[in-house]
Formats: C-alpha cells, structure tokens, sequence
C-alpha cells in the first residue's frame, strides 16, 4: 500500500525565518523506511548557506535578548498550541520518514510539543541574585545573559522531540539557533520551521538546514568565531569530532551521545512489571534510542522465566509499515543500520548465544528486522559492547549484587540505567552505585519534560530538559556594585 505525505510539507531550507527554495541548488530524496520509496527531494544545503544563516542569526541577536522574556515566552507558547494543532500531521509525517508506527509518532509529538510550553514557562523565570560581599566592601550582582548564536545537530530517531527540546530553551534564553536535521528525517523539522514562522518568531532568528554533507555545512560554521553554542545528539564519535572542533574558539557544548543502557532484574523484583518495563526500555522507537535497554541482567534464579516471558512478549510483535493498523514496530532507519543489527546478532550467535526469538531478515522491501532475544550470550561479544539501536535484547545473568553492578558498569557509556526490585534499600544502593545519568528504578521509560535528561563518560556531558536545560544557553555575569 502507497501512503502519501500530507499536502503542504515544506522541501525548502529555512533560513532566518523564511522558506528558500534556490533555483540552484541540489536536491536529495527522502526516503521511508518502510518501502524504500521517495517522499520528498529536499534542498540540499551548503557552506554558504550555513554562514548566511549565522549572518542573519548575529544580525538579530542583540533585538532578541533585549526582547521582554513575556515575549518570548508567548512565542513560545503559540508555537506549543500550534504543533498541538497540527498533531497529527506532524505524526504523519514523522511515522513516514522515520518509520515508527503511528501511535509512537503521535505520542513524541506530544512529548516534543511539551519542551515548547515548558520553555515558554522557564522564559520568564531566569534568574539571578544579590548579596553583599562578605568584606563589607560593596555588593554582588549576578546576572544570566543569553551565549548568543546556538548551532544545533538534530537526529533521526526522535526528529521533533530532539529539535524542540534545543530550540526551545534557545530562543527562551535569547538565543537564535541554526538547525541542521538529520538527511533522514528533514521533513518534520521543516514543518517545524513553519510553526515558528506562523507563530509570529522574528525573522534571523531560527534556519533549518537539511545536507547530505554535513561536515562541509558545520565546519565553516564552528570555524567562525561568532557561533557561541554548539548541541548535538547523536553518535559518540560524531560528538567527539565536534569536540575537537568547537575547541579553537571555546565555544560552548552540550552533548547527548550513545549509551548501552543495562537492565538489573533482581530476585525480589515483582516480574510482572519488570517484564512490562522490559519491553518499554526496549521496545520504545523499535529499539532506536540512546535510552534503549540493550544489556538486561537477570538474577540466576529467575532468568529463565523472564526470558520465556520476554520471549513470548517480543515474538508477538508485528512489523508493518508504521502507518498501517495493527503495527507494534516499524523498520529501521535504514537497509546499513539493519546491517549493523543483523551482524551483531549473527556474530553473537556464532559465539554461542542462543536465539530465541528473531534473528533472520525476512524477504521484501523496508529494512524490517525482526524483535529478537538472545540469552546465554558470552562476554565477549561486541553486541554487549556497542550500541545496538534495534529490537534486539540480550539476556545475561548475574549471582549477587556486586556482580550485577559491577556488569552493569562495564561499559564506556553511563547514559541511563533500570533496575527492578521490591527492596527499597537495595534501589537506593545500586542507583548510587550506576554509573549513569539516569537511573530508573522500577519503570522503564525515564524521560520527562521537566527532569534533566543526560549522560556521563562517553554518553556525553550537558543536560536538556527541567530548570537545567535553559542553563545551557546562559552565561553568568558578576557585576562588582
């Protein structure tokens, strides 16, 4: 079945505010993931279009932060009511390009909408203090004033709520932004892009670049020394690299990378809700989040109920495309990353893994890969070292404690951590003990609007969401009275 997008979906970049479609400029396709066919051509950016996109971001700078904080909270606002309004386009279209079944687009449409009207809140509420200097010599003054221009490098997993969750606490802090979407999922941030437009944001302050090369579009951009603010999510490579870059002329960074989230299942747990939990922490985008579950850690003694539970649970799950009733799981973004995901679970396999559920790629069009459990999966394979970013779970045991924390933390990644357990102790103790971000303890979705979302070691550093997420965008100024 052939499913178009809706009518009206922008193809053009944004730049400053307006929609450009250059006469001149190259195209690339969009494609779904679910048949391979094209969606879209969408223009495709350049270095100069990067760097006339800050022009226009440094030109509106100072108007922006000397803007009334009321202002820009009802910006904000109106932008929050509108993408509510046109919900279900936007889930349409996101469902479409990235390929998650529609109920999942619906509810990041929901989730992303959220960070607008919450920013919209915090606009209004940075603050600062005075106190009188401990010398008796005068008083100290501490202000917040706006970083300035904010370059920020979206994903294709989450393409509204990744973009939201950065515009939003830019422009509240007083800072315009430059986006460069995924090549994957362009469309949903350009349909972002008329939402500001619509809800009156003045021109200069927001551009939304698509590019099939990206390094070319960001690299003259983190060589100029008026970009103040660098923010990505993405891969642990990739925001290293952006590291090294933003480095020449200290720009600030806040980056969301990978993560290798383990899943600690305790003796005591009630298995009932830790299997409920397994699925969420695993299953939420078919297993195409950084928060996805990908090592789950069993108590010996009940490792082979869950499993047969888990098993049972992924086995029922249907693959279709994410627009069709009846969809519990879309394709992957890609036919390379199916690759990715098929040989990890072949190489595991080959190491002595069992298979229990999954495992083959079937035959037809869409990179389809199915929900898939394996147990007795040993040590040394790579699927417990890197980031699966698929249906895939792998189930492994522990004997006590120690050695389930310790596993826990054999990793390079520290971006969430779940455990389930009765005990109230043992929670408190081993989420103290993970080396994460984020612990959850007996539910297996974490992310809120208003809790700061973030990692440690190689997951990254910065947090987005909550009171911190608009501290990212803010410099601190002392003034000596």
């Amino acid at each position: 079945m052939t499913h178009a997008l809706p009518v009206g979906v922008p193809t053009g970049m944004w730049l400053g505010g307006k929609q450009i479609e250059p006469e001149d400029r190259a195209r690339f396709p969009v494609l779904d993931p679910a048949t391979g066919e094209i969606l879209a051509e969408v223009v495709d950016a350049e270095a100069a279009d990067g760097l006339q996109a800050l022009d226009l971001a440094v030109a509106a700078q100072d108007d922006w932060a000397a803007t009334a904080p009321r202002v820009r909270s009802e910006i904000l606002r109106t932008a929050f009511d509108l993408v509510v309004e046109r919900a279900e386009t936007f889930a349409r279209v996101i469902s479409m390009e990235m390929g998650k079944p529609l109920p999942e687009a619906r509810g990041e449409v929901s989730y992303g909408a959220e960070f607008l009207r919450w920013f919209a809140e915090e606009a209004v509420r940075i603050g600062g203090r005075t106190t009188s200097s401990p010398s008796g010599s005068g008083r100290i003054l501490v202000t917040k004033e706006p970083v300035g221009p904010v370059l920020a490098i979206t994903p294709w997993n989450f393409p509204l709520a990744m973009a939201t969750r950065k515009i939003g606490p830019a422009l509240a802090a007083g800072c315009p932004i430059i986006v460069k979407p995924a090549a994957e999922t362009p469309l949903t941030m350009l349909l972002l892009g008329r939402v500001f437009a619509d809800a009156g944001l003045p021109d200069g302050l927001l551009s939304i670049l698509p590019t099939t090369d990206a390094a070319a579009l960001t690299g003259p951009l983190l060589a100029d020394p008026r970009l103040r603010k660098v923010t990505f999510t993405g891969s642990t490579g990739v925001g290293k690299l952006l590291v090294r870059q933003s480095a020449d002329n200290l720009q600030r960074t806040s980056m969301e990378l990978g993560g290798n989230a383990p899943f600690l299942v305790f003796a005591d747990a009630d298995l009932d809700a830790a299997v409920d939990g397994a699925m969420a922490a695993k299953m939420r985008n078919g297993g195409e989040a950084c928060t996805a579950a990908n090592r789950f850690l069993v108590a010996r003694e009940i490792a082979d109920e869950f499993t047969d539970r888990l098993t049972t649970r992924m086995s029922a799950l249907r693959c279709g495309h994410g627009l069709d009733a009846g969809t519990d799981v879309g394709p992957l973004i890609t036919d390379r990353q199916r690759a990715t995901v098929d040989r990890l679970v072949t190489d595991a396999v080959g190491r002595g893994a069992r298979l229990r559920t999954g495992g083959k790629i079937s035959d037809g069009p869409g990179s389809f890969y199915p929900p898939t459990v394996l147990d007795r999966v040993p040590a040394d394979a790579p699927i417990l070292r890197e980031e699966i970013f698929g249906p895939v779970a792998t189930v492994t045991t522990f004997d006590d404690e120690d050695e389930a924390i310790t596993s826990a933390n054999d990793t390079e990644y520290g971006l969430v951590a779940y455990l389930f357990t009765r005990d109230l102790d043992r929670a408190i103790r081993v989420s103290s003990a993970l080396n994460a971000g984020m612990v959850g303890v007996n539910r297996g979705v974490v992310s809120d609007v208003a809790a700061p979302f973030g990692g440690v070691k190689s997951s990254g550093f910065g947090r987005e969401g909550a009171v911190e997420g608009i501290e990212e965008y803010l410099d601190v100024k002392y003034i000596a009275l």
